[in-house]
């Protein structure tokens, strides 16, 4: 089962979060109804980029990675090909 990296966003703080997780439908479910203390209070959160890894460690390397841009690079790597959030949530993945 892959794991993936993705990046919420929240235009009533103007805030991107980026976690992992198995199933990102679900977790982005999760943080819209307070169920992370690092994202509660501060929704709508909006599923913005998708990307898979086969393994977990691979995709905790890139989340880290992430976690460190500034929001000029994650607003970029938004609008990129890797990105495939569309794609996912068409699918159902997660």
């Amino acid at each position: 089962m892959p794991f993936y990296v993705y990046i919420i966003y929240s235009s009533a703080v103007n805030e991107y979060y980026k976690g992992v997780s198995e199933d990102p439908l679900r977790r982005l479910s999760e943080h819209n109804f307070n169920k992370s203390r690092h994202t509660a209070e501060k929704g709508p959160w909006v599923m913005v980029y998708l990307h898979s890894y086969e393994t977990k460690r691979e995709a905790l390397i890139e989340e880290l990675r992430l976690k460190r841009l500034q929001v000029r690079s994650i607003e970029k790597l938004i609008s990129s090909e890797m990105n495939s959030v569309k794609d996912n949530i068409k699918k159902g993945v997660g």
